[in-house]
């Protein structure tokens, strides 16, 4: 049951922990642009995946030279993180893999030099009792992006609490949302209204929202991000994650938005980045933001979205 609404945090930040940085391409950091400045490369790819996985396809190479078309500044992988006891071992990678992950993010990050910023992130599962674990984890590299998922539809989290009340479900993943944010883990929430493709059928956002409500506030107060991820077009319930209504919920409390894609296939690195920008200001976001070395920094809505262009007619 998720505890008494809070009052709403206002202009929170949570800049994070300054890491050290690790071998490889490292452009200066994105400071905020002026509206003047409109066509350099500003936004980051910060949610993309590789296929160590197991359930995405093509090279990093691949997503890093979509985002040199798509006009991006760079692209930070964050692939399915390893977790202990093989939990979903068919859909992440292994423990055993996760020196190779970074190998790998390294070799695409030289090779690319000078044409686009190639970072290494992660993203990572929560749920109680697996902080210890990521945190031993996320300390044995640098990492730039640390994203927070609640992966509701896998098995190992049905088996613990589905009970077969979809409603019940549904809070639950928003109390666990509020708790990841909590941890002090991740910088960023990813794909933060999930549970909705779960049962299509069973989403009622009236009914939810006071739920919502209750968690945003608490993430609120923490001052982590939250991710609008393009990706939710493609699923069972097409819709951004999240969708306008909760967009709004989050404007009121100003958290924070990261944008990512969630790219499983290199043509997916940056899609729908434009309508992503539009559906922000449409909910009164004048800036979105990126994550690098930990650090949260502000990108102009205006200058983010002169700065992309069509992957087709890179001209």
């Amino acid at each position: 049951m998720l505890g008494a609404p809070g009052r709403p945090c206002q202009n929170a930040t949570r800049p994070g922990p300054v890491r050290p940085q690790r071998p490889g391409l490292h452009l200066s950091p994105v400071a905020p642009l002026s509206a003047t400045v409109l066509t350099a490369p500003i936004l980051y790819e910060m949610h993309a995946h590789t296929p160590l996985c197991h359930h995405a396809q093509g090279e990093p190479a691949e997503y890093a030279a979509r985002a040199v078309a798509r006009g991006l500044r760079g692209i930070v992988f964050t692939c399915h993180c390893p977790l202990p006891d093989r939990i979903s071992a068919d859909v992440r990678m292994s423990p055993l893999e996760y020196e190779s992950y970074h190998r790998l993010i390294a070799e695409t990050a030289t090779r690319f030099a000078g044409e686009v910023d190639v970072r290494v992130g992660l993203e990572s599962d929560y749920y109680p009792g697996v902080e210890d674990w990521l945190r031993n984890l996320h300390d044995r590299h640098p990492l730039h992006h640390v994203l927070g998922s609640v992966h509701m539809q896998l098995s190992h989290y049905r088996a613990q609490y589905f009970t077969g009340d979809l409603f019940a479900y549904q809070q639950l993943y928003f109390d666990h949302l509020a708790e990841a944010a909590e941890t002090g883990l991740f910088d960023t929430l990813a794909h933060p209204d999930l549970v909705k493709n779960f049962d299509p059928a069973a989403w009622q956002f009236e009914r939810i929202e006071p739920f919502i409500a209750r968690a945003l506030d608490r993430i609120a107060a923490t001052g982590v991000a939250m991710e609008l991820n393009t990706s939710g077009l493609n699923k069972s319930y097409p819709e951004t994650n999240p969708g306008a209504a909760m967009l709004a919920l989050m404007r009121a409390r100003d958290i924070p938005v990261v944008i990512g894609a969630d790219a499983h296939q290199p043509e997916r690195v940056g899609d729908g980045f434009a309508a992503a920008l539009s559906l922000l200001e449409d909910a009164g976001y004048h800036e979105t933001h990126v994550v690098l070395d930990r650090q949260r920094q502000a990108v102009p809505i205006a200058a983010a979205r002169a700065s992309l262009r069509d992957p087709v007619d890179p001209s």
